[in-house]
């Protein structure tokens, strides 16, 4: 049983993801507004899949997501000091190997 959203508090927002085809991840597809999840569902079918693009969809509210803050991209993402090992660049190529 989904929770229904009263009309007076507008409704709320979902991330909808498609999978194409089995095997291949979700992709993120879009958004939409519905009432509650199974109207997602129906709609996200409606406007994301017309043409036969998905075979499974999911879709999320998206207030629960939570997402890295764009300003904090540096502390965030950049490599630990003093772990260079993990780059590629560290290694240098040995000698008499070809096709590197």
């Amino acid at each position: 049983m989904t929770e229904q959203i009263p009309a007076s508090a507008g409704w709320p927002l979902w991330e909808v993801f498609v999978r194409s085809s089995r095997g291949l991840s979700h992709v993120h597809a879009g958004s939409l507004h519905a009432p509650d999840s199974e109207m997602a569902v129906q709609n996200a079918r409606d406007l994301y899949t017309r043409r036969n693009e998905g075979v499974s969809l999911w879709v999320v509210r998206s207030r629960d997501i939570t997402t890295s803050d764009p300003d904090a991209k540096g502390p965030m993402f950049e490599s630990a000091k003093g772990k260079d090992y993990r780059h590629a660049t560290y290694y240098t190529k040995s000698q008499g190997v070809k096709h590197l």
